[in-house]
């Protein structure tokens, strides 16, 4: 289904750009209590490893202040990583739009004595920092529930100093004979099941597999990283084409 330039896709709808963000919360305000242990389930623990090697490229200092921005990441998932990989003087700025996903976040960081990161409400599309600001910028399965995905990436150039890195981990799409059939039949009939008997409600997770096959390919969602005015773009696809993780530099 194509979309105008007023329209975008909500999962399988196409719905008016300016409808998406509330809808797209209300799917998060609901699972954000259990999203983390929902995110074990559906992947068999392998978002770990991902997010492990997604901190690895960021490669936060141990020697140096670094300013590290994660975007969408409001239970704090790939920021404590960050912050437990960087040296004392790492500081992670966790961005959210989603209010109830920044709770449980910061929840975590308390218990976890974390200070070095804080939580801070905010749209990807217009980020409240100033130019220049950061070191590093992820965003981990989250780009895709984005309206405007250029507009983010616009952002994501303008809040990075010069030499500063961009990554992202999004679900791609598999590219291995037989696997794709088995990954699309778990994910149409047993993530919303598991999602309705774990978080009480499957039609979120109806949505998040459906916005996972709206998303552009591997290449084209290169295009628009390097579009934004990114140098070095690549990606590196993990799990058989489940995932790919994007880079791209500030230069």
């Amino acid at each position: 289904m194509s979309t105008s330039p007023e329209h975008t896709h909500f999962g399988e709808r196409q719905v008016r750009l300016d409808e998406k963000q509330g809808m797209v919360d209300a799917v998060f305000h609901k699972v954000a209590d259990r999203y983390d242990v929902m995110n074990d389930l559906m992947s068999f623990g392998l978002h770990r490893i991902w997010k492990d090697i997604l901190v690895a490229k960021a490669h936060p200092s141990t020697t140096r202040p670094f300013a590290h921005l994660d975007v969408a990441g409001g239970t704090g998932d790939v920021a404590f990583r960050i912050a437990r990989a960087g040296g004392r003087d790492t500081r992670v700025t966790v961005a959210d739009i989603n209010a109830d996903m920044l709770r449980v976040g910061a929840e975590r960081a308390r218990k976890r004595g974390l200070e070095r990161v804080r939580f801070v409400e905010a749209n990807a599309e217009e980020l409240p920092f100033g130019d220049g600001e950061f070191d590093a910028y992820t965003i981990a399965f989250g780009i895709r529930n984005v309206p405007r995905i250029e507009k983010a990436l616009s952002e994501a150039f303008r809040v990075l100093r010069r030499g500063g890195r961009f990554l992202c981990l999004e679900f791609s799409h598999v590219d291995l004979p037989v696997l794709d059939r088995i990954y699309d039949a778990y994910s149409f009939a047993a993530i919303p099941a598991m999602g309705k008997a774990v978080a009480g409600d499957g039609a979120p997770y109806r949505y998040l597999v459906e916005s996972i096959r709206k998303f552009p390919s591997a290449d084209l969602f290169a295009d628009m990283i390097a579009a934004a005015g990114f140098s070095r773009v690549d990606y590196q696809k993990l799990s058989g084409g489940v995932v790919a993780i994007h880079s791209g530099w500030k230069l």
